[in-house]
């Protein structure tokens, strides 16, 4: 067993297991993201090593020195603990600002941890955002829905052998915006005509209409030999989250593509880690409501002619998501590269029955969300 303590960058650090015994908190190490957590009865900590800052209940916090992995050990600065989690009895003492509310349990499952990588540079940037209106999207009841067709104008997204993305989605999107609306909710679309929208934008115009779900339609393509286009095909619903697989990280690369192809401001096709972890506080307050529409999405797709693929779920650095202060959704109809999926999303019967089952979705997510309410008493 290595020590209690050790010094590095100038500091004391203390073993982060050993301080979750002291503390009574439960300790959690995800190894493949190199990041960890500490849950007390009231606070969740979450470190990533080689990262300056803690995120505390949804709070980013500058640390004294960044996590530092060694011997088989996670170390911490002594300062940081005393700072981050203070004897009870000075903390009663203290006329320090209270900490925000901790989240539920659920929200801080180990699937769902947020990959660790190098020290920021000074150069990078935090991913920033207007202030939400008063009672946010995600706890208000669902009104206002924002349809996003991808692509369009100059930017045609993938290509089939007949169609092109940027078509097939506006088509889609024009019919969701019907049916919702005959639903009874308040549509917006970020383009209803083929005109090309920056990706920045179409977050921006889902809070200025103060959206409280924004769906992306976008429709998948590989660049693959005949043979294998022919079995990969299915539809896939992704959130924005730190990537689990290589699969996720090349889909979101082609879709923020389009970003550095046409020299939108501030483009890159993936977010680094320290914005990763700097957007962790914002993606707290709307990522379990995206889950939840998601849940919706794949029941609403059970039984229709595409059918999921692989599980049907995944989740990457889109940055179509990235502003949006709302729960939202990536939503890759089919595979354009697949003969099948490709008929089936230009004909207009199968447009149809993807608008209407998306709009069952958001019908039934609707209805989760009035339940959850009145369980508040709001």
């Amino acid at each position: 067993m290595v020590g209690w303590a050790l010094s590095f960058a100038d500091v004391t650090a203390v073993d982060a297991e050993s301080v979750s015994q002291k503390i009574g908190a439960s300790f959690h190490w995800f190894p493949v993201q190199k990041s960890f957590i500490l849950v007390t009865e009231k606070d969740t900590a979450k470190f990533a090593v080689g990262i300056p800052y803690a995120s505390v209940n949804g709070s980013t916090i500058d640390l004294a020195a960044s996590p530092v992995l060694e011997d088989g050990h996670l170390w911490i600065a002594e300062e940081d603990v005393g700072k981050l989690f203070p004897p009870k009895s000075e903390a009663t003492a203290a006329k320090a600002e209270p900490a925000a509310k901790a989240e539920p349990a659920a929200k801080t499952e180990p699937a769902k941890a947020k990959p660790a990588a190098a020290p920021a540079k000074a150069d990078q940037k935090a991913v920033t955002a207007t202030k939400p209106k008063n009672e946010t999207a995600g706890t208000r009841e669902v009104k206002t829905i924002v349809i996003d067709p991808g692509h369009g104008g100059k930017d045609s997204g993938a290509l089939g052998k007949n169609a092109q993305e940027k078509d097939i989605v506006l088509a889609v999107g024009k019919l969701l915006k019907k049916d919702l609306e005959k639903a009874g909710f308040n549509v917006k679309m970020t383009r209803d005509k083929d005109v090309f929208i920056e990706l920045g934008q179409r977050a921006n115009l889902a809070n200025q209409w103060d959206g409280d779900l924004f769906i992306s339609l976008h429709c998948n393509a590989i660049d693959a030999t005949p043979e294998r286009k022919k079995q990969i095909k299915g539809y896939h619903v992704y959130v924005l989250r730190a990537p689990e697989s290589e699969e996720d990280k090349a889909i979101a690369r082609r879709e923020n593509k389009v970003a550095t192809l046409y020299g939108e401001k501030n483009a890159k096709e993936e977010l680094s880690p320290i914005e990763w972890f700097t957007l962790e506080a914002r993606l707290e307050k709307y990522k379990q409501n995206s889950y939840m529409f998601t849940e919706e999405m794949l029941k609403a797709f059970d039984g229709g002619k595409i059918k999921r693929q692989a599980g049907g779920v995944g989740g990457a650095g889109f940055m179509v998501l990235v502003g949006a202060l709302m729960p939202a959704v990536l939503f890759e109809i089919g595979f354009i590269s697949n003969l099948e999926d490709e008929a089936y999303m230009m004909s207009k019967a199968g447009q149809q029955d993807i608008a209407e089952r998306i709009s069952k979705a958001v019908s039934t997510y609707k209805a989760a969300v009035h339940s959850y309410r009145e369980t508040l008493g709001r």
